[in-house]
């Protein structure tokens, strides 16, 4: 009998009971919650069954949700059972002031450096992870970039030249040209051209 998503599903709810929450099927995706003090829990469940059989981590990633307190930060696991080509999605979410979670390194080797991704990123504090530090940037660092923490870029700027961004060719940004491919420089205070 193939595994469906009304199966995994049962089997968490006999396994966990009310524990498991938020049950949904994103584009056919079956996707859950727990509490963050379940993930190591529930991960091993589905690795260990003999019926679910997820033993295969395909990513892991974060999510910052400023608007939720206390539980502003999501980690979100996508694991794959590849005997039967079934994909799930797994969430938990912490409290920004203290994102303490259990490290997935000990069930899953490639666990290692997404987490340290997410730590990287997001600040999530993997307990229990054999080399929690920065993987792509610096050390120095004192703050966590993905955060949702920092406000967009002003769109209203003049003071840069968009063609120097991959956005030229708009009129105005001071990048126009004559016929013969000469820059024209525009004195945006006096609206006058230069050539």
């Amino acid at each position: 009998m193939p595994l469906t998503n009304d199966i995994i599903q049962q089997k968490l709810t006999e396994k966990f009971r009310e524990q498991i929450t938020d049950f949904t099927e994103p584009y056919g995706m079956l996707t859950f919650s727990a509490p963050k003090e379940l993930n190591l829990k529930v991960l091993n469940f589905l690795f260990d069954s003999l019926d679910l059989k997820f033993r295969f981590l395909t990513d892991i990633c974060a999510v910052h949700y400023p608007e939720q307190k206390g539980k502003e930060l999501a980690v979100v696991y996508h694991i794959h059972n590849l005997e039967d080509n079934v994909r799930i999605r797994f969430k938990i979410f912490t409290d920004i002031n203290q994102p303490d979670v259990y490290t997935a390194t000990g069930l899953y080797s490639a666990a290692n450096w997404m987490e340290r991704e997410a730590y990287d990123f997001y600040g999530i504090n993997f307990i229990g992870h054999p080399n929690l530090k920065r993987i792509m940037n610096v050390d120095e660092m004192d703050y966590f970039p993905l955060r949702k923490e920092y406000p967009l870029e002003d769109q209203t700027r003049t003071d840069k030249d968009d063609e120097m961004f991959g956005r030229g060719g708009a009129k105005g940004f001071g990048n126009e040209r004559t016929d013969d491919g000469t820059m024209i420089e525009a004195d945006k205070n006096a609206g006058e051209q230069i050539i």
